[in-house]
């Protein structure tokens, strides 16, 4: 009886002892882990269209799949954030918002792959030796379309045929600003419109931005995409409603948020398509050899209640020739 008592004390012993290493051997493989590095604040529509992406393909957040999230409200803080994800030993870190991040990451690992969601020339930016063979760590998606600019202020033109002064909001700190303002030029001059430069480094820049464009004459604004100036979306597209200015702008958030038309990429859509970059390597597929992809599909956005609120009048054409309209 004392032996078998014995037994069981010592069976019982072993079972505590042991436990944690059985209950690790029955979980399944490692939770895959996802590094996400932004500029700028959260973009809830963005991120659940990345989050429905990677749910389409069989990935559901906090359960096979773990995201790790970073946000810098400025641009120096991409290299700390991005060596905290490669210490964190995320499987692959999906870079959004410019070219920043994606070179904040870059820079802080050459063996962690990198995702990139919407580069204006990655190749401009040293991220990859090529389109279609990346040849690094580096792929994902990019909205080299030199066109772009152009055709906005095509757009803003045949709107309002009698504007001849645009001012241009942008950010003269971000990369990716410098070339849209470059790009933006020799269009400009085809058009017949003067560019007026109206740079935004800090949200304290406003106001005094708003009182030049109004000095100059301005007679519309097209605004060009960085952190500081989408982290300040709102505030814009209300002054730009106070001082009763067309405004051009380059996705449809502005539009949703009252801006008055947007003509660019779905975003949205391609936050879903980087989702397929990060199943590819999840599944061992390398990203030197993953090409990369460029949107196809470009969408006309017009809000006609904005237009309405600022008197204005849209040529019919224009309205039927719209992927979306406001009402």
């Amino acid at each position: 009886m004392i032996e078998r008592n014995l037994a069981l004390v010592v069976t019982l012993a072993l079972s505590v002892l042991f436990a944690p290493f059985a209950a690790e051997a029955q979980r399944p493989g490692n939770v895959p882990k996802i590094g996400w590095l932004a500029s700028g604040s959260s973009a809830p529509t963005l991120n659940d269209a990345f989050r429905q992406g990677l749910r389409d393909l069989g990935y559901v957040e906090g359960k096979n799949i773990v995201i790790e999230y970073r946000y810098a409200e400025r641009f120096d803080r991409l290299p700390s954030l991005a060596t905290e994800l490669v210490h964190l030993k995320v499987d692959v870190i999906f870079a959004s918002g410019g070219a920043q991040p994606a070179l904040a990451a870059k820079n802080a690992t050459t063996t962690i792959p990198v995702v990139m969601s919407n580069v204006g020339d990655p190749v401009a930016f040293g991220l990859v030796a090529s389109l279609a063979r990346p040849g690094g760590n580096v792929t994902g998606l990019s909205i080299v379309a030199l066109e772009l600019d152009g055709k906005r202020l095509e757009l803003l033109k045949e709107s309002f045929p009698e504007v001849s002064r645009v001012a241009v909001l942008w950010s003269p700190t971000n990369p990716g600003s410098v070339i849209n303002k470059r790009q933006m030029e020799a269009p400009a001059q085809s058009l017949g419109i003067q560019l007026q430069s109206v740079e935004i480094r800090t949200p304290s820049d406003l106001e005094q931005a708003f009182s030049t464009m109004k000095r100059e004459r301005a007679e519309a604004a097209i605004t060009i995409n960085s952190p500081v100036v989408i982290n300040q979306l709102k505030r814009i597209v209300d002054l730009t409603a106070k001082n009763r200015l067309p405004a051009m702008h380059s996705e449809r958030r502005w539009v949703e948020s009252g801006g008055l038309m947007s003509y660019g990429p779905n975003y949205a859509d391609l936050y879903r398509r980087a989702a397929t970059y990060v199943d590819k390597i999840l599944k061992g597929a390398k990203p030197a050899n993953l090409p990369i992809e460029q949107p196809s599909k470009f969408e006309l956005i017009i809000n006609l209640k904005t237009a309405k609120a600022l008197g204005l009048t849209l040529p019919p054409s224009l309205l039927l020739r719209a992927d979306q309209v406001i009402e």
